[in-house]
């Protein structure tokens, strides 16, 4: 069975209008709406498609926030899409998804990410390869453990209709994907991330993708909903700055997500879209221990979380 690219569109781009109402709901009455930048790429590109981001800049919970849905095709794959795969080298791809970055100004609300995406390879007189991917992970800066228990538990739920196993596989997979080599960090404190999935046919494997680009918001408005009231300072939003700058060393040197957009020519600003609005860095700088900011370090270690 082959995928349908009509129900994967009606899927994604749903899932993006629901995410964007959602947050838009979390910004309130008075908060900032998203902005839709519909887009396509100009006739003789050596990518091709079109796509919307909905982006939300200096609102009064998110200082920025990008939802942003991408139809793409091209002649090639790029070679962050062969790294683990080099017999699909020099095949014509089709790629679909929905991406999500949410930055709060308050630096008591984590920042959280999520994409869930299908592709397809094709070569002449070779069997097509097909193959979803996706996840959700979460950033804070002063962490609250039921916080990212309560994101760990909503993962878990999702994946269980699935498998006893498949949330623990896919743990260990955030886990390993999101970790900054250069630093021997990691970026936060995990959540999902799987991808080359294709097993069990694409029912379940487009199943298992909703399953968790459903679950996202249930997952992480809740943490906003909770935290972003509570009262910060400049030493706060001085910390928070600089713990970004890990964000960005990851989407820029190792997401490859970020590698595939920009090495297959996709739209910059779309791809680009991850990064935070205000960020640090400092030369080889550690906070005391002891002090809040000595916290997130506590965390960021794997371990079970539920």
């Amino acid at each position: 069975m082959m995928i349908d690219t009509d129900v994967l569109r009606d899927y994604f781009t749903g899932l993006q209008a629901r995410l964007v109402s959602a947050a838009e709901a979390t910004e309130g009455a008075g908060g900032a709406r998203f902005r839709r930048d519909t887009w396509e790429k100009a006739a003789g590109a050596t990518l091709g498609g079109s796509g919307c981001t909905c982006i939300v800049e200096e609102g009064q919970v998110f200082e920025r926030g990008g939802v942003a849905f991408s139809q793409v095709h091209g002649a090639a794959l790029p070679a962050s899409a062969t790294a683990k795969r080099p017999e699909l080298a020099g095949r014509a791809f089709a790629a679909m998804g929905v991406s999500v970055v949410l930055h709060p100004r308050n630096p008591y609300c984590p920042t959280a990410h999520m994409n869930v995406r299908a592709l397809l390879a094709t070569a002449a007189e070779a069997e097509p390869a097909w193959w979803f991917g996706g996840g959700m992970d979460l950033t804070p800066y002063y962490p609250f453990v039921e916080d990212i228990r309560h994101f760990h538990a909503t993962c878990r739920q999702a994946l269980l209709p699935f498998g006893d196993d498949v949330y623990a596989r896919y743990k260990k997979g955030c886990d390993d994907y999101f970790f900054l080599k250069h630093r021997n960090e990691p970026r936060g404190v995990g959540g999902v991330f799987f991808d080359d999935l294709n097993e069990g046919g694409v029912d379940r494997c487009f199943a298992l993708t909703r399953a968790v680009g459903d679950a996202f918001a249930a997952a992480y408005l809740p943490i906003v909903e909770q935290r972003r009231a509570l009262p910060y300072g400049e030493r706060e939003r001085d910390f928070q700055a600089y713990r970004r700058g890990r964000y960005v060393e990851f989407n820029l040197v190792w997401d490859r997500g970020t590698l595939f957009g920009l090495q297959s020519g996709g739209r910059t600003e779309s791809i680009l879209m991850s990064l935070p609005p205000l960020v640090k860095w400092r030369y080889d700088w550690q906070p005391d221990a002891g002090t809040p900011e000595a916290s997130i370090y506590e965390v960021l270690a794997p371990r079970d979380w539920v």
